[in-house]
């Protein structure tokens, strides 16, 4: 695929759009192209990984985030610089943007046979998981439901179970928090309903309103996208494989 077309797959969005990206997950080896896009926090993490499929969803994921943030913001990707910094201090939190602290937002997922990267104007969330066998769903949807989601119904099957963690995961992502913080501080709307947060508890609720929506990336892969506001942005979805393709196809000789 010719380098212009890759980079109108990562461009392209506006700012009263969210845009999503998804991909599927390559191995380090044989892609040395996208691998020397990663730094040396990445590329020490990526060794780290003991699985190659964790490999091959890390490296896509992170290379993927790169090549779109390098193209919206006209900086080769390799020379973008991240803030990882936690709330204690380590290099272990949600990643942000060194150099442009609080403009452009991203979110990285990856689960199953998929990658995902979401790039907004503000904070952003985005989540996926892959629907596989889990143990005692109702005894989990128990533990991340809110007081008054157990007063209904709680999901048994683990397609629904998985759509309600993705929501909840996506807007806590969008926080900066992630898992570190209770999904049942968070009551959504009924299952059947649009997705809408009712309520959200707690001295790390967001101040203001939050927009939440459902996406189905690939089958039995449920997701999520998440961002403050009262108004849910346009959601662009394309195609994070093109991307991809696009950088090892520029570098080939």
């Amino acid at each position: 695929m010719p380098a212009g077309r890759a980079a109108c797959q990562a461009g392209g969005v506006s700012s009263t759009e969210c845009g999503v990206w998804w991909a599927r997950p390559l191995p380090p080896e044989g892609h040395p192209g996208l691998l020397a896009l990663l730094d040396e926090h990445e590329r020490t993490r990526l060794q780290k990984l003991r699985r190659p499929d964790d490999q091959a969803r890390y490296l896509a994921a992170h290379a993927l985030v790169r090549l779109v943030l390098g193209h919206r913001l006209g900086v080769h990707p390799a020379g973008l610089r991240f803030d990882r910094t936690c709330r204690c201090g380590q290099q272990h939190g949600k990643p942000r943007l060194a150099d442009e602290p609080g403009t452009t937002g991203f979110s990285l997922t990856h689960s199953g046979d998929l990658v995902g990267v979401a790039v907004s104007d503000g904070p952003v969330g985005l989540d996926v998981e892959h629907v596989r066998p889990l143990t005692d769903v109702a005894g989990m949807a128990a533990h991340v439901c809110s007081p008054t989601e157990l007063a209904r119904p709680l999901p048994a099957e683990t397609a629904a179970f998985l759509t309600t963690w993705t929501r909840k995961e996506a807007l806590l992502k969008a926080t900066g928090e992630g898992l570190s913080r209770p999904m049942a501080t968070i009551t959504l709307s009924p299952a059947g309903s649009p997705p809408r947060v009712e309520e959200w508890t707690g001295a790390d609720a967001p101040p203001g309103p939050v927009w939440l929506a459902d996406l189905l990336p690939a089958p039995e892969h449920p997701g999520a996208v998440a961002g403050f506001g009262a108004r849910t942005p346009a959601i662009r979805v394309a195609d994070g494989d093109a991307v991809l393709l696009g950088w090892r196809e520029r570098l080939r000789p």
